[in-house]
Formats: C-alpha cells, structure tokens, sequence
C-alpha cells in the first residue's frame, strides 16, 4: 500500500478536502548538494496536491486533522503500466505495420508509414486514458483515508 500524509483543511456535507506536500525524490538521495536535478528540486517551490473525498460514515474527523491516505500499490502500478506502454505498444506496433505496408508496396512513401505509427501511438494514448477513466479503475485509484492522526491542539 502506497501511503501519503495529508491534512485536513475543509469538511462540507459529505465530503473532506485534503491537501499534501508533494515531495521530490530528490530529497533522499545521498548526492542531492552534488545533482543538477537536487538542484532544480531546491530551486521550485514546493506544490501541494488537493483531493476531495467522500467522508467515511463513522468518521469524527476535524478540520487541522491529519490523515494518512492509501492506494493499493498493484492498482498503482496496473495504471502506470497501461498509461506508459500502451500508447508505446501502439506506436510500435503500428510503425511495425506501416513498414511492413511499405515493404508489400501498397503503400508507397516513408511519410505514411510516419503517420501510420504516430497514430497507433496516438490511438494507444486515447485507449488508455479510457481505461484510466472507466468506473472500475477510477474507483480502485482514489485514495482511502487508512487512519486519522488527531491535531494535538484540537
């Protein structure tokens, strides 16, 4: 389970908002003084995510709570997985065919053959943002809140 820290700044209705620092990987590393990308990390400022959730039922939670938030680390990676390689799959696969229609001469130019793998990549990339869209991905990536680290001073 990939975990995240988050805090509590708005509760509505049925709903809390939280927002969590979004942290470089840079900050662990050994030779981040040394790194041009420690340096750019250094450099920006720091970004704050915000998601809004549904509230659990049985939840007593405050505003200035902190929470830790959990996706199921095999749905995470089944979504980098389909949003990496599958317009990459299809991008090769679609170059592999037009060059194979070259080589039949039914068609006749490398720019086609170009354009024929540019749109399998494409095709790739609108088949997987479907699939990231769908009911049953969507719902298995929003993140639960896993348990509540009440604000001292509340």
């Amino acid at each position: 389970m990939t975990e995240e820290l988050a805090t509590v700044i708005s509760i509505s209705d049925k709903q809390v908002t939280l927002t969590s620092q979004i942290k470089s990987t840079c900050s662990g590393c050994s030779q981040v003084d040394s790194c041009a990308n420690g340096q750019v990390s250094k450099a920006l400022p720091k970004q704050q995510m915000k998601v809004t959730l549904n509230l659990p039922t049985t939840s007593s939670l405050k505003v200035g709570d902190s929470v830790i938030l959990g996706i199921p680390e095999g749905d995470l990676l089944t979504s980098a997985g389909q949003v990496y390689l599958l317009p990459l799959l299809g991008l090769i696969g679609a170059s592999a065919a037009g060059q194979w229609l070259i080589d039949l001469k039914v068609i006749n130019h490398e720019f086609l053959s170009f354009l024929i793998g540019i749109t399998g990549g494409y095709l790739g990339y609108v088949f997987a943002k479907y699939l990231q869209k769908t009911h049953k991905y969507a719902e298995k990536l929003e993140p639960k809140i896993l348990r509540v680290i009440v604000n001292p001073r509340g």
